[in-house]
């Protein structure tokens, strides 16, 4: 019997189907059984049912505590951003690293994990005009999502061995980027074992770009964290190949919900044309094996994803001959082999 876990998918837009068909194949080979509740969040069906769309992912999704999300289109809003209030998302993991068969023109090895807080800085204020010559908005940190955004990032460098640096302009921003680095350091004394360095955000992005291995896990806030995101995505040759988790947590400081989704876009001009290269939504899935427990399985399917693209074995849009139905063909078989039980004496 097979261990079996609920899992929401949150259906979209464009290739989205298609997304949805390889995830569904590569789940078919997996050793466990992933449960899924479709929700979907097309924008049809968001113009024609309205509020009562978010009402239902949010009521499958808190029921599941995982989800994975296909890519949607932003027209009146923003599903992303409605989902991350409404779940109460408050902060945003993502890995970036060298991928086989990207084509990049920095020539160094990548890999970072970014955590990055979701809610805060000058994103949650529009601002407004002063007169016809000024405009203003307000820069807004909070205490408790960054202090879990900062357990988060030193758990990960506990369970992994990695270093945390947080960066920010704390000379600069005193009072806000102040507070940030405050809690980052009272948070770091709880984890003493873990290695925790202070950057000026500016000189992070220098120092990145010229000495990528001394960067592990970076802790940063709102907007830092998503100009960071497209720098280091731009060095590892796409800014649409990766996948993210995007996370609450309870008071104790455990995730409550996660909601795994890759990075790109909806890519309508190949929607229905076999051609999607499925590597960043079949990330999204390890990084979703691994919140469920499931490290071995969640290894295996980053792991062959990432071997196969190494060995040639491409979509069309990295350089290679696979449609979507066979690279997640390839990745499937390959999966299934490497997670079979070993043969009996």
């Amino acid at each position: 019997m097979r261990p079996t876990y609920a899992v929401t998918e949150l259906l979209g837009d464009g290739i989205g189907d298609e997304l949805s068909r390889a995830i569904h194949a590569l789940a078919d080979a997996l050793p466990i059984r992933l449960d899924f509740t479709p929700v979907d969040l097309s924008l049809a069906n968001r113009r024609a049912r309205g509020k009562a769309v978010y009402d239902e992912a949010v009521e499958a999704v808190t029921a599941s505590k995982v989800a994975l999300k296909y890519p949607t289109v932003t027209a009146e809003e923003s599903p992303n951003a409605v989902l991350r209030r409404r779940l109460d998302l408050s902060v945003i993991h993502r890995p970036v690293y060298t991928i086989p068969g990207v084509p990049t023109n920095f020539r160094r090895e990548l890999d970072l994990d970014i955590v990055r807080i979701a809610t805060g800085g000058t994103y949650d204020d529009p601002g407004r005009a002063i007169g016809e010559d000024g405009a203003v908005s307000l820069r807004i940190v909070e205490r408790r999502p960054v202090r879990e955004a900062a357990r988060y990032a030193f758990g990960l460098a506990r369970k992994t061995g990695k270093r945390v640096t947080s960066a920010s302009k704390y000379t600069i921003q005193k009072a806000t980027d102040g507070l940030f680095e405050a809690v980052a350091v009272e948070v770091a004394r709880q984890y003493p074992e873990v290695s925790h360095g202070v950057e000026l955000f500016d000189a992070l992005l220098g120092k990145v770009i010229m000495a990528p291995e001394k960067f592990q896990i970076v802790l940063v806030l709102n907007e830092y964290g998503d100009f960071l995101s497209d720098m280091a995505c731009g060095l590892a040759g796409s800014l649409g190949i990766g996948a993210s988790a995007n996370l609450a947590f309870d008071p104790s400081a455990v995730v409550r919900v996660a909601l795994y989704d890759a990075a790109h876009g909806t890519a309508p001009d190949i929607q229905g044309k076999n051609l999607a290269n499925p590597t960043a939504i079949f990330l999204a899935l390890s990084m979703l094996l691994y919140q469920i427990g499931e490290i071995a399985v969640g290894q295996a399917v980053k792991n062959v994803t990432l071997d196969l693209l190494r060995e040639g074995v491409r979509t069309r849009d990295l350089g290679g001959a696979e449609s979507t139905d066979s690279f997640t063909a390839a990745v499937a078989a390959e999966v299934a082999r490497r997670l079979a039980p070993p043969p009996k004496p």
